[in-house]
């Protein structure tokens, strides 16, 4: 279970987000449904992962297959250097089933969020998950307030009780970061209308995670079979429990 992991370098410095009280932003509304506009068209979702960084006191570096599919449904392959995945993840509503092929172990029927949170740290659900990717850095919700604040920056607040960073990019703004929970996503670099590297950062100092994901072969509402979010299980696979995942998944030894 050590094909995903390499050491790497340091991690960039994270982006500088605003930090004054700033003044009210009148057009805060039409701001952030601009910005929001092709990520939240985004009815499926397929990309080559280049991951790097750190999780639960481990350098990462390695490259997954992600696909996912609205509301809640998601496929994520560990690509190994050679040989059969380090991991399948495939995930449909509220169940989702880990194969680790290079073990012949599986998790069954867990709920996706916990699987991802043993298996590298980043408790998130499909749909946050498919958020951070796209650009939209939380899924789409209400924005009540919004503010400009110095250097080109302003702030946007969500009815989820998320908040988005924008950056003045000429006449247009760009989504830069988004706070959502216990965690902070930052968009260092975009691609036409979707990111090409994506941060993710624990904001709970008791949680080590520090991950981008360089995205590309990226596609967007395509045909996905629906038997991609499931997973073959072989007869002789040993179950194996969140537990004994979060001591032994591929991203942490």
């Amino acid at each position: 279970m050590t094909a995903m992991l390499a050491f790497s370098a340091c991690g960039a410095r994270r982006i500088a987000l605003p930090s004054d009280p700033g003044a009210p932003l009148p057009d805060f509304v039409d701001v952030y449904r601009t910005l929001t506009a092709s990520c939240g068209g985004v009815r499926t979702f397929t990309a080559e992962l280049g991951l790097s960084g750190r999780a639960g006191g481990n350098r990462v570096r390695g490259r997954a297959i992600v696909g996912f599919a609205r509301p809640d449904s998601l496929r994520l392959e560990g690509v190994a250097p050679f040989g059969p995945p380090a991991f399948i993840l495939a995930a449909r509503g509220a169940n989702a089933t880990l194969l680790l092929p290079r073990d012949n172990r599986v998790v069954r029927k867990a709920p996706p969020d916990q699987i991802l949170e043993a298996l590298t740290g980043v408790a998130l659900s499909p749909a946050d998950l498919q958020a951070v990717l796209t650009g939209c850095a939380v899924p789409i919700a209400t924005p009540v307030a919004g503010r400009l604040h110095q250097n080109g920056w302003a702030s946007i607040d969500l009815d989820s009780g998320a908040m988005v960073y924008v950056e003045r990019e000429g006449a247009q703004w760009r989504l830069r970061a988004g706070r959502h929970r216990e965690w902070q996503i930052e968009y260092p670099s975009w691609q036409g209308m979707f990111p090409s590297a994506v941060r993710l950062i624990s904001l709970r100092p008791a949680v080590d995670v520090d991950l981008t994901a360089a995205v590309s072969q990226l596609e967007t509402n395509v045909q996905i079979d629906e038997a991609a979010f499931t997973v073959d299980v072989p007869s002789g696979a040993s179950d194996l429990s969140l537990a004994a995942l979060r001591q032994a998944g591929p991203l942490r030894n």
